[in-house]
């Protein structure tokens, strides 16, 4: 069955549905073989601002400080869980087990948080982000 498209000058366009389909056909590779890939897992650098709109939103995040424990409890951010740095491969399994949860890492200055947030990457954690150190975050911290 041949299928005819017509203008609005009443003319013929029969190659309209081949070209559909190619049209279709692109985006559905473009969006399904983006899922394919490692794409979702890939390093990513955020604002503390950003950091704070994802605390704020409704989305469910894991506040993840990298530093040392004499560090975490002379101040972190509220409702951080600590895993120092030097700790990640032997923990994040039994600790982090959903790898596509929104992790937000921070440590003290901006450098243990970006090695860490490499890692977990490296590890397959597709949703991480890294918002550098506690000096630069201007909202509130608790002790203890």
């Amino acid at each position: 069955m041949k299928m005819t498209v017509y203008t609005q000058s009443n003319t013929e366009v029969p190659e309209m549905k081949r070209y559909l389909a190619i049209i279709v056909l692109f985006l559905c590779v473009c969006l399904f073989g983006a899922c394919g890939n490692s794409a979702g897992a890939q390093y990513r650098k955020i604002t503390a601002q950003e950091a704070k709109a994802y605390m704020d939103g409704d989305v469910a995040f894991i506040l993840l400080d990298v530093r040392t424990m004499d560090e975490f409890n002379s101040e972190h951010i509220a409702g951080a869980i600590l895993i120092p740095h030097t700790e990640l491969a032997s923990r994040c399994a039994a600790e982090l087990p959903d790898k596509t949860a929104l992790i937000l890492v921070y440590c003290r200055s901006g450098n243990r948080s970006e090695t860490a947030a490499r890692q977990l990457v490296k590890l397959k954690y597709t949703n991480v982000f890294d918002f550098g150190g506690i000096i630069n975050w201007p909202y509130g911290t608790v002790s203890g």
